[in-house]
């Protein structure tokens, strides 16, 4: 069974890992504050997406304890990230949202 899941990790881990540098690319070139913390955010949640992937992958083909122990923390540490990117990730939604309705109102009148 472990065996048929890897590619699906695998294809998650490069897809997670390419858009954590495309957001920190963003997140650095942007200059509005709270956008640039909202893009950091889903950088934040594709890191989190890329470690828990990682630590699924190592758990579909466990040889011993250590290396089982090593994707649990994986896991447990990608979630952990993935879970408070997603509540950064709504905070910031709102604000970024009103900056941006603000910036273009600046900019009309």
């Amino acid at each position: 069974m472990g065996e048929s899941l890897m590619p699906i990790f695998i294809i998650l881990i490069i897809l997670s890992f390419a858009l954590y540098v495309f957001y920190k690319v963003r997140e650095v070139r942007t200059k509005e504050l709270f956008y640039k913390r909202w893009t950091g955010s889903k950088a934040k949640m594709a890191l989190g997406t890329f470690i828990a992937s990682f630590g699924l992958n190592e758990l579909t083909s466990v040889e011993g304890r250590l290396q089982l122990w090593i994707a649990i923390v994986f896991l447990v540490y990608g979630v952990v990230l993935l879970f408070f990117g997603w509540k950064m990730y709504k905070h910031y939604l709102t604000l970024a949202k009103k900056e941006s309705q603000s910036t273009n109102q600046n900019m009309n009148g």
